[in-house]
């Protein structure tokens, strides 16, 4: 879902990623850049309470994430270390979103078991790249799963945002227990998916 959304903005962001790179700004740049922001506004906005500010500056990050991509494509310089550098990176922000919530949540907000899914939001969203990129460095795929890191952070803002605006705390407490489930249940298919090929490569 949020990857059609980001194909389509995209298109918009032309402009401005041309003129970064006119600027001589890199890709890398603005990748570090963006992960310095985003990980600030977490770890500041969130564990202060202001949910709805922090998801909704946290999200117009996340769309601006698509810009590092479109840049390194414009210039020709698309390779394995952006999308390694990208996705490292995205590990930070995902653990500073999480981390914000726990411990806001643990402290004056004062909600331990949305602190407790939250944390186990953070521990799980870790395995489920970990699980896919281990299979890869064995030669095997485990490209499954029932949702991808960008919708899990989409959903997570949505509800923390709402909730910042009044909207009763259950909400983000089923948001982030279902976003847990759905964590645990794609590191199983992976592991799985890594069983199967297994097997069929020894027999």
């Amino acid at each position: 879902m949020l990857s059609r959304l980001r194909t389509a903005w995209g298109r918009l962001m032309g402009p401005l990623a041309d003129g970064l790179l006119k600027a001589g700004i890199t890709p890398d740049q603005v990748t570090i850049g963006g992960t310095v922001v985003s990980v600030a506004l977490a770890l500041w906005l969130f564990p202060t309470g202001h949910l709805f500010l922090g998801s909704l500056l946290l999200g117009v990050t996340t769309i601006l994430d698509t810009i590092d991509g479109l840049m390194a494509r414009r210039a020709g310089r698309s390779g394995p270390w952006g999308a390694f550098l990208d996705s490292t990176l995205d590990r930070f922000v995902d653990g500073a979103i999480f981390a914000g919530l726990v411990i806001w949540y643990t402290g004056r907000g004062a909600d331990r078991l949305t602190a407790i899914l939250a944390l186990a939001c953070l521990v799980l969203g870790a395995i489920v790249p970990y699980a896919r990129a281990r299979a890869e460095g064995l030669g095997m795929t485990a490209n499954v799963g029932i949702a991808e890191r960008g919708d899990r952070i989409l959903v997570t803002l949505v509800a923390a945002g709402v909730v910042g605006l009044g909207v009763p705390r259950p909400l983000l407490t089923v948001a982030l227990g279902l976003l847990a489930v759905a964590s645990l249940v794609t590191i199983v298919q992976r592991m799985l998916v890594v069983r199967r090929q297994v097997q069929e490569a020894s027999s």
